[in-house]
């Protein structure tokens, strides 16, 4: 006789779920729009809907809130990186991650952190949920650049960390928005311009 008993969330639970999905996708919208230092708690909540009070139930501080954004984030480049053909080119496959960073950047759905923070680090460097993600995104990709300079569509004279580093910074390029600004460009034409740029150099072929 099966006497297993069901484990379905109660309603209390699927509601504390729902309103921190709900915080979450406040925040990123926030950091994306404002960054993390014009981004205030108050706001949050008021936007959200609930009391400060609760809002710090779910997350005690403003680098909490940040740190659940970036795990959102990094989970969403960890989906792609496996939606990405594993039988297409090295290269093709990190063209690929460096298009679609861009494409969620100009989507305004890339949180955008302080480059010095000490604290917000600090949160960051102990949410393990952040670190787990951040470490497979990198083991993917460092694999992909070493398989690239290993068929010699990469420069082999580059450090594999500064490859790595170079795709990271793509999804906070500034170029993206000042081009975007300028209302001359489309965003898919933004997106093919930068890509040139970072894997085929200014350099006159």
């Amino acid at each position: 006789m099966n006497t297993a008993v069901s484990l379905k969330p109660s309603f209390k639970q699927q509601m504390l779920v729902a309103r921190e999905e709900a915080i979450v996708q406040t925040v990123n919208r926030l950091l994306a729009e404002k960054g993390f230092e014009a981004m205030t708690v108050d706001e949050v909540a008021a936007s959200v809907g609930i009391a400060k009070a609760s809002l710090y139930k779910h997350f005690p501080s403003k680098e909490d809130l940040a740190a659940a954004a970036m795990v959102r984030i990094m989970q969403r480049a960890k989906d792609f990186l496996a939606s990405v053909p594993a039988n297409d080119k090295p290269l093709d496959k990190l063209r690929a991650v460096a298009r679609w960073t861009m494409e969620v950047q100009l989507a305004g759905e890339m949180p955008s952190l302080p480059h010095q923070s000490s604290t917000l680090r600090a949160t960051l460097m102990n949410n393990r949920d952040y670190l787990d993600r951040l470490v497979a995104v990198s083991d993917t990709l460092g694999g992909w650049i070493e398989a690239a300079q290993a068929d010699g569509s990469l420069s082999a004279k580059l450090p594999a960390i500064a490859v790595l580093y170079t795709l990271f910074a793509r999804a906070c390029d500034p170029v993206l928005e000042f081009l975007k600004a300028g209302g001359q460009h489309t965003d898919a034409q933004i997106v093919e311009m930068v890509l040139s740029t970072c894997f085929d150099g200014l350099s006159a072929r």
